[in-house]
């Protein structure tokens, strides 16, 4: 990756910046033993996958310092933790000039402290019942000393940058997607009867490792029958029974960017008519809000329709009696934006605009007949409208029976 694409980025993001403003972003801190993910804000400005590594930008009168601050390599520990980053390799892929070691963090830190105002730093919403995050911990010999220097979360600033997609974004966005779409189609040519739900969890994670996928974008929902109908079932430990229908809400994580796709499919080869009554019905509606998406609509607006197009369904299915009943069996929105988080940045009520990627996921759940139908693509929007990134991962009825069919006759 060139590092011109960070060079670009942190200079959008000085833009932003006034006089007697910074920002101080830190790395993931190193954990042992555990497979390292970097933290996305520090990722998107340096392209640095380093643990406690710091990035600041300090805006003056006159000038713009921009420093990185790294591990140093120490021997003794080199034996058990593999060599450093050296600081001409952080430039080289950063493009970052100016790197520093961390115990050189507060010195440097210190002689731009006078003339701060404000330091911009990932550290979310501060909750009461939670520990500080480790900005803050480690931002307090600076506000010990100079408590008039306020520290805000950066979401502001950068979420306006990481909601529309580079050219190069969108290439990984697409192969996370292509690869979880093997993922589901091993699945489906897989599964039957009596497996665990486990087990299919771990065929799509074979074809990540070995598609370049190192990790998981989100924990993954491998739900069968009943467990469908609860939207954030994590535990994927039940036996899939005969006749039950499977859903898969899954995605890969490539350089940091997650896939986020949910397919349903019968364990036994066909949908049952209430099964394909429910699927169809989810289907429709789906497509219906894929078929708004452009450039002016609000996520608000997909939301709404969601819920009216859903009811309007199930009152006609005599699921419910009354439209406002529809919150009993769909209770969460239809979208969200799509990037380095699976629910990236850019709030809930935002306005689309080209280059946002943003998933579509109706659903249906009905926990007394053991049946929980969600349908969701990852959708790009483009200058006129759309383009959905997951198209080539089966979704029409026929499909996946066909799919389903062939792979049990073997």
């Amino acid at each position: 990756m060139n590092s011109e694409i960070f060079s670009q980025r942190r200079d959008l993001l000085a833009q932003q910046l006034s006089v007697g403003e910074a920002v101080v972003l830190f790395a993931k801190r190193e954990a042992h033993l555990e497979k390292f993910t970097q933290e996305n804000n520090f990722l998107y400005l340096t392209g640095l996958a380093v643990p406690n590594a710091i990035f600041i930008m300090v805006k003056g009168e006159r000038s713009l310092v921009t420093q990185l601050f790294i591990q140093r390599g120490i021997p003794e520990e080199e034996v058990w933790t593999g060599k450093k980053m050296r600081p001409d390799e952080a430039t080289e892929i950063s493009g970052i000039t100016k790197v520093s070691y961390l115990d050189q963090f507060l010195g440097e830190l210190s002689l731009h402290a006078p003339k701060l105002q404000r330091i911009y730093s990932s550290i979310g919403t501060l909750k009461l019942d939670q520990p500080l995050p480790y900005a803050m911990f480690a931002l307090k010999p600076l506000t010990e000393r100079y408590p008039g220097i306020v520290i805000k979360d950066i979401h502001d600033l950068i979420a306006p940058l990481r909601k529309v997609k580079s050219d190069w974004e969108l290439m990984q966005l697409q192969r996370a997607i292509d690869i979880t779409g093997k993922g589901i189609m091993d699945i489906m040519e897989c599964a039957k009867a009596g497996m665990m739900e486990y087990e299919l969890e771990a065929t799509l994670f074979y074809r990540m490792q070995i598609s370049g996928a190192r990790t998981w974008g989100f924990a993954p929902i491998i739900a069968s029958g009943i467990n469908a109908a609860t939207l954030h079932y994590e535990q994927n430990n039940c036996r899939i029974e005969s006749g039950e229908l499977v859903l898969l809400d899954v995605g890969a994580s490539y350089m940091n960017y997650s896939a986020d796709v949910t397919r349903c499919f019968p364990v036994s080869g066909s949908f049952s008519e209430r099964q394909k009554q429910i699927y169809s019905l989810v289907l429709s509606v789906q497509k219906q809000i894929i078929e708004m998406i452009k450039p002016g609509i609000t996520l608000m607006d997909l939301q709404i329709k969601t819920r009216e197009l859903l009811a309007e369904g199930c009152l006609a299915i005599g699921l419910i009696n009354d439209l406002d009943e529809i919150t009993k069996y769909y209770m969460h929105g239809v979208s969200h934006f799509l990037g380095m988080d699976t629910h990236d940045v850019g709030g809930r009520e935002a306005t689309l605009e080209k280059g946002n990627v943003i998933t579509v996921e109706p659903g249906i759940y009905i926990p007394e007949e053991r049946l929980g139908v969600r349908i969701e693509d990852d959708v790009l929007v483009t200058e006129t409208g759309y383009c959905v990134l997951s198209q080539n991962i089966p979704k029409e009825i026929e499909e996946i029976e066909s799919i389903r069919k062939a792979a049990l006759s073997d």
